[in-house]
């Protein structure tokens, strides 16, 4: 999985790209802590076996969640909205942020850059991965294997195993050898930033809130729902 502050930082671009009028601080402290809840299947993994990038890192919360969101807020009729009725629209755009964060910088992390995601687990063991490039050449032209869009290509997306959520399970800092039982004496990393592009992510999100905060004056105040 990304380190925890990586992801933080993620979500929190997010949250200064996406929650417009609803952007405060107790908003961007919800979608942080959305982006953040994948990573907590590392401390399931003291008891269940192969839950770190596992457990909440399957397709199956999203999923759960996104469909009740988009039944409550979309489908439903007009002013029977529990969750704009209780929190007005600010509250619906917060929620939808926060699942994005959830899928983009939780599950999407361990997809795209670390150690892969179980997107099917518990149905199927496997750690999925995507790993593809984007180049320019003055000699083949524009080269991409993110899509394959013949038929001798591995799929839209160029998935590949990274060995099983059990057989193989991922490593962290709350459970080092990521397998059941809590070792006290264990050595324990915990990782800040893996490398400069992730610094540079870290560093990117801190201005970018630093910024939107100061041209709110602070968090933002609100009235009746909708941010000022």
């Amino acid at each position: 999985m990304a380190p925890t502050l990586v992801s933080a930082a993620v979500g929190a671009l997010l949250a200064a790209a996406l929650l417009g009028f609803a952007f405060d601080r107790r908003a961007v402290a919800v979608v942080v802590a959305a982006a953040l809840v994948p990573s907590l299947d590392a401390a399931a993994s003291l008891a269940v076996p192969g839950a770190t990038n596992a457990l909440f890192h399957a397709v199956w919360a999203p999923l759960l969640v996104g469909g009740l969101l988009y039944w409550d807020t979309v489908r439903r009729p007009a002013g029977a909205s529990a969750l704009r009725d209780r929190f007005g629209r600010r509250g619906v755009r917060i929620a939808w942020v926060a699942l994005a964060a959830f899928v983009v910088a939780g599950i999407g992390s361990a997809l795209f850059a670390g150690e892969g995601a179980a997107l099917l687990y518990p149905l199927e063991d496997a750690r999925y991965v995507v790993r593809g490039r984007l180049t320019f050449s003055t000699r083949e032209g524009v080269v991409q294997t993110f899509l394959a869009l013949g038929g001798d290509g591995s799929g839209v997306l160029p998935l590949r195993t990274a060995g099983g959520a059990v057989a193989d399970p991922v490593a962290s800092w709350v459970n080092p050898d990521g397998r059941p039982g809590l070792d006290p004496g264990a050595d324990r990393e915990f990782r800040v930033v893996d490398g400069g592009w992730q610094l540079v992510v870290v560093a990117a999100a801190a201005a970018t809130l630093a910024v939107r905060f100061r041209g709110r004056g602070g968090g933002g105040a609100t009235d009746g729902g909708v941010s000022r």
